[in-house]
């Protein structure tokens, strides 16, 4: 039986946003990665907040309607409690609580909040159905 384990279905190396960086570089990595939001990291990796596409959106259409740029991605990131999973968290309790409307794309972090990669509802579905494959060819 496979793993079900968040650590063995994460993307290990995501993209991540420093607070500094201006939206635009942010929308170009997004659209170059094809990821939907991810972690803002300070200098020691450690979560500080959440961008996603539709905060860049917000952010752009803003710019666009005061004929401006300069929007950081400080200005625009979510920067409440950013819901975040352990590495060692069983797949079936986070899709648990993906089903009621939870972030999409969850941060992993170590103990010390270090961003150490993102699970996405993608990943999670991967995940149970390679589980649900393993059930099914031994019966």
């Amino acid at each position: 039986m496979q793993s079900l384990k968040v650590v063995d279905y994460m993307n290990r190396h995501p993209v991540s946003f420093k607070p500094e960086m201006t939206i635009e570089a942010a929308v170009d990595l997004l659209l170059q990665t094809g990821q939907r939001g991810g972690p803002v990291v300070d200098a020691e990796r450690k979560l500080v907040g959440f961008l996603s596409e539709q905060d860049c959106l917000a952010a752009m259409l803003r710019d666009t309607y005061h004929n401006e740029q300069g929007a950081s991605v400080a200005d625009c990131m979510y920067r409440g409690e950013v819901v975040t999973v352990d590495a060692e968290s069983n797949i079936t309790d986070l899709a648990q609580h993906m089903t009621n409307n939870r972030p999409k794309i969850y941060p992993v972090i170590d103990t010390e909040r270090q961003v150490v990669g993102v699970i996405t509802r993608t990943d999670v579905l991967r995940a149970i159905d390679a589980h649900l494959g393993d059930n099914y060819s031994h019966n």
